[in-house]
């Protein structure tokens, strides 16, 4: 259960400052362009690469510390620097082939299921 509330509270930070540069990214830019989320892909993969050798190798972070800043404030604040720190692992690993696969396949099956997901609600309504 303790897990369960760090990624929570973790989460809840993440996403309220996803909104937050959302609102900024909007307010500078306007909206012709999703600027906000490009900023939270770009920062959040920067931030996820910083706290995962900084705090996680090199200074040994606890689970419990990984758990709140790596999938709770990271997470709710982007999941593509989720995505982005498995591609690095397995590029590290020596995975060519399987980053490959493993980039097209989520962005290729993860854009057609919102365009399905979209077909399908419209269909139905």
């Amino acid at each position: 259960m303790n897990s369960i509330l760090l990624v929570a509270s973790g989460g809840a930070i993440g996403s309220v400052a996803r909104y937050l540069v959302g609102v900024l990214m909007t307010r500078i830019f306007g909206v012709a362009f999703p600027w906000g989320t490009l900023t939270v892909n770009v920062a959040g993969g920067l931030l996820m690469g910083l706290f995962i050798e900084l705090l996680a190798r090199r200074f040994n972070g606890s689970t419990e510390l990984r758990l709140f800043v790596a999938v709770g404030i990271m997470g709710g604040f982007t999941t593509f620097s989720s995505f982005s720190l498995d591609v690095a692992l397995l590029w590290n690993r020596g995975e060519a082939f399987f980053t490959l696969i493993y980039v097209l396949a989520s962005v290729i099956l993860s854009i057609g299921a919102l365009f399905f997901g979209l077909w399908l609600a419209r269909a139905v309504a």
